[in-house]
């Protein structure tokens, strides 16, 4: 802690930080306290008393300065997007090291930057890991083998499509609606051919991918914790994807129910 007060430029390197930390969790799920005591923890362990942090689900108000130090205020947007909670994870491992003394403010917004910068999973990995998932709910929710198997090749050719169409050429609302109506053909296909026995726990289980789980309990806990206009957004941005992703199925559903003669349901 230093034994000074602190400069403009030092106040503003450290807020700089602290601002920097906040946006790397907040982009990538963190919830709202995690972010606030972070930032917190990192402006008191490099001496800043008169920090003030506002922080939303997509922006970052932050304020210093009273008669011993300097005026400080910075706004920053946030879109608001996946989660990489490896990144949350590193981020939270630094503040525990920022406070054992581990860094100088430089050696901490380079160490942020890597953070940034640190590589998510492969593509490959992605869609592997949404066709076992999607395979492991089928099978949870009471799918057969066969369910499965077909839930798996869903998920696969699902994660395909979100990553090579959905995310870069297609908004969010009609990304998820293609993508439930995919999964809907992909396996209403497969339940006419033979290779599952129960539709309805094949699409369930192939949807599972497209789900925005973090985001929903995190707008659950935002608001248990106080945070109620962050909260709200993050249930509503949720709801919004579900509200889609059920479109798609249901317009999919009746187009192969004109087409079957109601042989599909």
């Amino acid at each position: 802690m230093p034994k000074r007060p602190l400069n403009l430029e030092e106040q503003q390197e450290v807020l700089d930080a602290a601002m920097e930390a906040g946006h790397i969790l907040l982009e990538n799920g963190a919830e709202i306290f995690r972010v606030e005591e972070t930032m917190e923890r990192i402006c008191r362990h490099y001496g800043i008393g008169s920090g003030n942090f506002f922080v939303l689900s997509n922006g970052i108000f932050t304020t210093s300065g009273n008669a011993g130090e300097p005026i400080y205020a910075k706004v920053q947007h946030i879109p608001v997007r996946g989660s990489h909670l490896n990144r949350v994870a590193a981020v939270n491992q630094l503040s525990r090291e920022i406070e054992k003394g581990l860094y100088s403010i430089g050696e901490v917004r380079a160490r942020l930057e890597q953070i940034r910068t640190m590589p998510g999973k492969t593509k490959t990995m992605q869609i592997l890991a949404s066709g076992v998932g999607s395979a492991s709910f089928c099978y949870l929710f009471g799918g057969s083998l066969g369910d499965s198997a077909a839930a798996l090749i869903a998920g696969i050719l699902l994660y395909i499509y979100v990553i090579f169409i959905s995310s870069p050429y297609l908004s969010k609302i009609v990304g998820n609606i293609c993508g439930g109506a995919l999964v809907t053909c992909l396996c209403s296909v497969m339940y006419l051919i033979g290779a599952g026995a129960h539709l309805n726990f094949m699409i369930i289980g192939s949807i599972m991918p497209l789900i925005p789980g973090v985001a929903f309990i995190n707008g659950i806990r935002d608001m248990a914790d106080g945070d109620y206009l962050s909260g709200s957004v993050r249930l509503l941005d949720a709801l919004l994807v579900f509200f889609c992703i059920s479109m798609g199925v249901a317009l999919m559903l009746m187009v192969f129910h004109q087409m079957t003669g109601g042989m599909l349901l």
